[in-house]
């Protein structure tokens, strides 16, 4: 099952077969929105608008838990994430696409984890992005003609608001590539449910830094979303049989992100909290039982 959550400017996907809204309930609150079924030639997919359609949701109030806990609950295994981002280089101009490979994370008013008091878990994410997703969707927007850079750093700020001019020179400074404000934490909660993620970045413009212009508009930004946004719904129709046709384990690991993860000892659990975490870690609960 693949799983496709939309950013700015997207918020459905086109020439689905069978599709229909479904509510998704998630013991972490509610998600951005109902989710869309549906299949691409045959392929079964579940569509997510982050920021809920009609782009109700601000960066700081999706609840990105609710989010990555109701895709896995409806069976996703693979995601790809679609992220409008301005630009902190010259060659990454207005119109590229971006499929980054590290994230800063500066993002300081969101719920970072699923685990906690109770149930402490740690994962790794120094490697956040599922590089056979990246795979696929390198090939797929290549297939469809687009601007394509692989590879590249994310620097994640908290917004609403656009960066500062120092910001900007701060985050070109660090050697990030692109600015946004939506893929942490979801990235790193994707990892902690165990799924495989990856970011395709749509460029929308160059951020403040840029001699051409001193300050980012929504007009701006949205000036260049429509052309982005179909591209990008050409891509994610062509990744969506190679993705499918991927059976099996995980190259990476990103489906075993959990093992070894969770240091609360059994007996130190709190079982009302591991009860939440039924669909996000219940590989590995279910697996502690039978072997106690």
């Amino acid at each position: 099952m693949i799983g496709v959550i939309g950013g700015s400017g997207i918020y459905q996907v086109d020439g689905l077969e069978g599709a229909q809204w479904k509510r998704v309930e998630s013991p972490f609150g509610e998600p951005s929105d109902e989710l869309l079924f549906g299949k691409i030639e045959g392929h079964e997919v579940v569509f997510l608008p982050r920021h809920g359609r009609g782009h109700r949701i601000s960066p700081t109030e999706v609840n990105y838990r609710a989010n990555i806990d109701a895709l896995k609950r409806a069976g996703v295994t693979r995601v790809v994430a679609l992220s409008a981002v301005g630009s902190l280089r010259e060659g990454l101009s207005p119109g590229t696409f971006v499929l980054v490979d590290q994230f800063i994370d500066r993002t300081f008013a969101r719920q970072k984890s699923f685990f906690g008091k109770g149930m402490v878990a740690h994962v790794s994410v120094a490697h956040p992005v599922c590089k056979a997703v990246g795979d696929d969707l390198e090939a797929a927007a290549v297939g469809v003609g687009a601007s394509v850079v692989r590879g590249g750093t994310y620097v994640v700020m908290e917004g609403p608001q656009f960066s500062t001019l120092a910001e900007s020179n701060l985050y070109r400074s660090w050697g990030c590539d692109v600015v946004g404000m939506t893929n942490m934490p979801e990235a790193k909660l994707a990892r902690e449910a165990e799924l495989c993620y990856a970011t395709l970045a749509m460029v929308t413009d160059y951020d403040c830094w840029h001699p051409s212009h001193d300050h980012v508009t929504v007009e701006d930004v949205v000036a260049v979303l429509g052309k982005n946004s179909e591209t990008a719904r050409k891509i994610v129709k062509r990744v969506i049989p190679a993705l499918s046709s991927r059976i099996g384990p995980c190259p990476h690991k990103c489906d075993r992100a959990l093992d070894n993860a969770i240091m609360t000892m059994e007996s130190a659990r709190d079982e009302a909290f591991a009860r939440k975490l039924d669909a996000v870690a219940g590989r590995v609960l279910k697996s502690n039982r039978r072997d106690s």
